[in-house]
């Protein structure tokens, strides 16, 4: 037999199979043929990762807030390795564009989402409430539903930790806050720090300027120059940005980090970072949702937790004010001390907590008052 006849032979077969094939599957469906009995069992199939999303209010590059949470998100992924899959979206409005982010982790499978910033709130519940099969936390809010928590970290245990510090240091005995947005939260933390310095110097007084942003560079170094130059040597921040630090530093002023460890921005003005670590809480998330038993509720973590320390005080603070800040620590670790203790009084001198006292919870989250020592009054409070 010639090449060709053979080629064309072959064609032919090929041709003849590929007819069959069509028209086997056109007609009735046939019985596969059973596998032999010695075939080895077919593998199962890998179990879906968890995919987990996260949405940040500002830069991961801020140095503070959103930084801490990135870390965290970080160390999950390498924590529980291939059982979890993580992704982050920075920057995003405390908007409409919340809930369109959402929708869109959604839509590429995430079944626990992190929104991870106050202004997210009535989003996340309207999400939610679409998607019943995702669980959702959301960073220092107080609405929960079925499928959506809320968590927060004490970070008034951190900026009164600060204030030890800032009440041993200060020269002209006034301090200052440049603060972001006058929720509870903020107001809280500003209080806490204030009553921190009063704890080591009852005299002191502290003035408060407010920038409505979380993460404003240019208005936060506005703010501290201002306080500056009304007579403020020390400096606390409720932002999100090292800008207090670092013009701090231009000025000749200390200050401190906040939520991040920020004594690289300006080591000369630095005298502490309150550093959140959302790793033990993002951990037990993760854990829970892998275990089948995520609960919704309202979760509060502070020093007792892990969640938030102060660290990197700088050399020249006296070693009687590092043992204070220590023993501050220890007393909120084993439940012996707690910042909000009365007798306290706000600034027009009412007393709002009686001698004796601990703030419960409830009453941590609607302080809307400064206390005896602060300049002004906080915007919108009645």
């Amino acid at each position: 037999m010639t090449t060709l006849r053979k080629r064309a032979l072959i064609k032919m077969i090929g041709l003849s199979a590929v007819s069959m094939a069509v028209l086997t599957a056109c007609g009735k469906k046939e019985e596969a043929p059973a596998a032999p009995a010695n075939a080895p069992a077919a593998a199962a199939p890998a179990a879906d990762k968890l995919k987990v999303g996260f949405m940040y209010v500002s830069p991961i590059g801020d140095g503070g807030w959103t930084y801490q949470h990135e870390l965290g998100r970080k160390a999950i992924q390498e924590k529980f390795g291939d059982k979890i899959e993580t992704s982050m979206v920075e920057s995003v409005p405390e908007s409409a564009d919340a809930e369109r982010v959402m929708r869109d982790m959604i839509s590429q499978g995430n079944k626990l989402i992190f929104a991870t910033s106050f202004g997210y709130q009535d989003f996340v519940q309207k999400v939610a409430a679409d998607a019943k099969d995702v669980k959702f936390e959301h960073a220092t809010g107080y609405k929960t539903a079925d499928n959506a928590a809320v968590y927060d970290t004490k970070t008034f245990e951190g900026a009164y930790l600060a204030g030890i510090v800032a009440g041993a240091m200060t020269k002209t005995k006034t301090v200052g806050v440049v603060a972001s947005v006058p929720i509870p939260e903020v107001v809280r933390n500003v209080n806490s720090f204030v009553l921190g310095a009063q704890s080591v110097d009852p005299s002191i007084k502290a003035k408060v300027v407010w920038v409505n942003e979380w993460f404003a560079p240019p208005k936060e170094s506005e703010a501290a120059t201002s306080l500056i130059n009304g007579g403020v040597d020390v400096m606390y921040q409720n932002t999100n940005s090292p800008a207090v630090l670092k013009t701090a530093e231009e000025r000749g002023a200390r200050a401190f980090g906040k939520d991040g460890d920020m004594s690289a921005f300006a080591p000369k003005a630095h005298l502490g970072s309150a550093v959140i670590d959302w790793t033990p809480y993002y951990t037990k998330v993760v854990e829970d949702m892998l275990a089948g038993k995520w609960q919704t509720g309202n979760y509060w973590w502070g020093v007792k937790e892990g969640a938030i320390d102060l660290k990197k005080i700088a050399d020249d603070v006296p070693q009687e004010i590092k043992d204070k800040v220590e023993k501050a620590k220890a007393g909120m670790k084993d439940g012996s001390f707690a910042v909000w203790t009365g007798p306290i009084k706000d600034n027009t001198g009412k007393e709002v907590l009686e001698s004796g006292k601990v703030a419960d919870d409830a009453w941590l989250r609607g302080i809307n008052f400064y206390v005896n020592g602060i300049e002004g009054t906080v915007p919108g409070a009645k």
